[in-house]
């Protein structure tokens, strides 16, 4: 895990299982929103979910807890996690399309 010296670093997250068409995208979002987290969630063609996110390591750390369980109708099998250097590129988070 690579944090700079704010304590500030960056997840690239890709979640796999029944994880599309369950609201998880909004689900994530709202955790992001809660933890103060920036980035993106977004869909992929092979059925996958991918979230960036920056900001606190600690935050980061709860988002990516949060998002193995996910929403309720939503069934996480897997997650490949990458921690990555803080960029500081996004101003909130949001959902991309």
């Amino acid at each position: 895990m690579t944090r700079d010296k704010r304590g500030f670093s960056r997840v690239h997250v890709i979640v796999r299982g029944r994880v599309q068409g369950v609201g998880f995208r909004f689900f994530t979002v709202r955790v992001a929103k809660e933890l103060g987290v920036t980035g993106f969630v977004r869909n992929l063609p092979d059925g996958t979910v991918e979230i960036v996110a920056e900001g606190d390591v600690e935050k980061l750390a709860k988002l990516v807890e949060a998002v193995r369980r996910g929403p309720p109708l939503a069934r996480v099998t897997g997650l490949d996690v990458k921690w990555e250097s803080y960029k500081g590129e996004y101003k909130g988070f949001y959902i991309e399309f």
